[in-house]
This record gives C-alpha cells, sequence and structure tokens, in this order.
C-alpha cells in the first residue's frame, strides 16, 4: 500500500476524527461494533481493537463476505461500522452493498477509506472514482463525503445514530477545517461556505478547500463565487440546486469521475429543471499511475483548475 505523505502544519487526516469519534460512540452505545477486511491498520482501527477487542471482527480479505457479515449483525440488532478501503468495498462486494444492505434497508454503516485517488501510485486498480457513480442509484443509502476533520465527526456521530444504511467517504488525504461560522451538521443540506452571485462552484470531500481558494482568486478579479459544500450525495439538496442555477452557472468539483458522479448528478437536476451551463471538474475515466499530488494537477483539481472552469462557465452564462 502507498504510504501517506507527512501532515503539514494546519492539516489533518480525517481518519484520526473517525475512529475517535467511533471509539466515543461505542462507549455510550454498547451495540456499536467494527468489521474490517484485514484493514484494521489502514482503517485507523487499532486504537478501537485495543479497548474493544470482542467488538472488530477481521473477517480477512474477502469483502462481499464483509458486508454480509454487516448484514447479519445489523439484523440482530447491532450497529455495525464495514470499513474498507473505498475501491474494494464497493466494487467488490457491490452485489451485498445492493442486495444485503441497500434493499434490505438494513442498518449497516459503510466506511470507504483512502477514496478518491489516495492511492494514486497503486494505480487504477486502486483508484476509487466510480464509487458515487455506483452507489447513487441505491436510493437507501444516504452517502455523505465530509469535507474536513469537524465535519467527518459529525458525520460518524450522526451514522450511529442514523437508523438506515450509510456510506461514509473518508480520505486518507490530509486537508484543513473549513473556516465556517455556527456550522450545523445537516444530511441532505448543503453548506455555504462562500456567498456570491456571479457562478456557483459545488464541491465535496477532499476538493472543497481547492473550490475555497478558487473563489479566493476569482474574487480579486471582481467574480463574486458562491461555494457549496456538497457533503451529502444522497439525497441531494435540491433548494441548493435551485439557488445555484439562480446564479447562472454552475461548476462542481469532486475527487470522482464525473459520469454519474455529483458532476453527472448536478446536471440531471439542472437539465430537467433550470438548465444552466454545468462545468464538471473531475476524472473522465481509468487514470494513469501517479502521485495524488501530480493527479490532482494535471486534472485540474486544483484552485487554479477551478477558477479557469469557473469562467468557461461564466463565458457559456446567458446574457
Amino acid at each position: 500500500m502507498a504510504h501517506a505523505a507527512p501532515v503539514a502544519a494546519g492539516m489533518a487526516d480525517c481518519r484520526e476524527a473517525w475512529v475517535k469519534t467511533l471509539i466515543e460512540v461505542a462507549e455510550a452505545d454498547p451495540r456499536v461494533v467494527c468489521v474490517v477486511n484485514d484493514s484494521v491498520g489502514s482503517s485507523k482501527l487499532n486504537a478501537f481493537q485495543k479497548q474493544f477487542p470482542d467488538r472488530l471482527i477481521n473477517v480477512g480479505i474477502a469483502e462481499q463476505l464483509m458486508v454480509g457479515v454487516g448484514a447479519g449483525l445489523a439484523n440482530g440488532g447491532k450497529v455495525p461500522f464495514v470499513s474498507a478501503a473505498s475501491c474494494f468495498l464497493t466494487s467488490r462486494s457491490l452485489e451485498q452493498v445492493k442486495a444485503d444492505v441497500a434493499y434490505a434497508n438494513f442498518n449497516v454503516k459503510l466506511v470507504g477509506q483512502s477514496s478518491g485517488i489516495a492511492y494514486g501510485e497503486l494505480g487504477a486498480t486502486h483508484h476509487s472514482i466510480e464509487d458515487f457513480a455506483w452507489l447513487r442509484p441505491l436510493t437507501t443509502i444516504t452517502t455523505i463525503v465530509p469535507a474536513d476533520p469537524w465535519e467527518t465527526a459529525e458525520a460518524v456521530k450522526w451514522a450511529a445514530a442514523h437508523e438506515g444504511p450509510v456510506y461514509l467517504r473518508l480520505s486518507r488525504m490530509p486537508v484543513p477545517n473549513l473556516d465556517v461560522p455556527d456550522r450545523k451538521f445537516q444530511p441532505g443540506k448543503a453548506e455555504v461556505v462562500r456567498q456570491g452571485d456571479d457562478v456557483t462552484i459545488i464541491a465535496c470531500g477532499t476538493t472543497v478547500h481547492l473550490a475555497v481558494q478558487a473563489a479566493d482568486a476569482l474574487k480579486a478579479e471582481g467574480i463574486a463565487a458562491r461555494v457549496l459544500n456538497f457533503s451529502t450525495i444522497n439525497p441531494l439538496d435540491e433548494a441548493a440546486l435551485h439557488a445555484a442555477a439562480a446564479t447562472g452557472a454552475i461548476v462542481t468539483v469532486e475527487e470522482a469521475g464525473v459520469r454519474g458522479g455529483l458532476g453527472g448528478a448536478v446536471s440531471e437536476f439542472t437539465a430537467a429543471n433550470t438548465p444552466v451551463p454545468v462545468e464538471k471538474v473531475g476524472f473522465p475515466g481509468f487514470l494513469p499511475t501517479g502521485s495524488t499530488e501530480w493527479l490532482f494537477k494535471e486534472f485540474g483539481l486544483s484552485p487554479e483548475g477551478i477558477a479557469d472552469a469557473a469562467r468557461r462557465a461564466l463565458a457559456r452564462k446567458k446574457g
């Protein structure tokens, strides 16, 4: 597996917030258990295993079995957090996710670790950029993509209390905490990170802070870009999308494939309701092998690339 780079000052690995919060909810709720696929270390669950050795089940490298075990535990009254690298959790066990979790509507919390292209150097087999497209049609699964450690902690607490299947998409890539006053975590509701009426940038997960930097650069040019943190991919905040379309142009940004992901969802909605130009920043398909940093820059997931997409959207704006 690829090794994580040192965490720079002001940045944090959301997996630290995930396990700290999971331990807290497990202390309060004896029903909370973990199921993993020989990924205790990469899921950062060593501290959980030490504190709750009888509440962590390691099935080995058997992802389909792992999801099935999680579904069985949920059916028995437990609150299972099923944790694995997202590329394997959502691909190898997709049938079990569909039938045993989504269709059965069981109370399973799927936790996709090291999502997107966090395993950049390991190539397309380890990239997880198709998961949004695979899971969006499974409408019973609430899909949450936290943007920072604070939101990660809030999402874990919410998932533990929520009755129903959840997919938490977590990254190993360090990100800063967003500077948003009086924050309140509301699944299904977009968070306004920057105000603006000229164009709306809709981002999720590791790309939100990059969208903020792009908006700050555009502001210096006299362009007021609204930035929305769409941490919930399913269900979408349709009211926020109506308001975004009112700015006349939209940019979507995601560490995922643009076909069927956040950009696809926004495009579906606007095409059917309030057609406006939509520029999608993300990945076009299978990616070359390279560092995460290089892949982000190469495919425009940078403040400069996002600002360029906003300029393109504005050039297509009617009136």
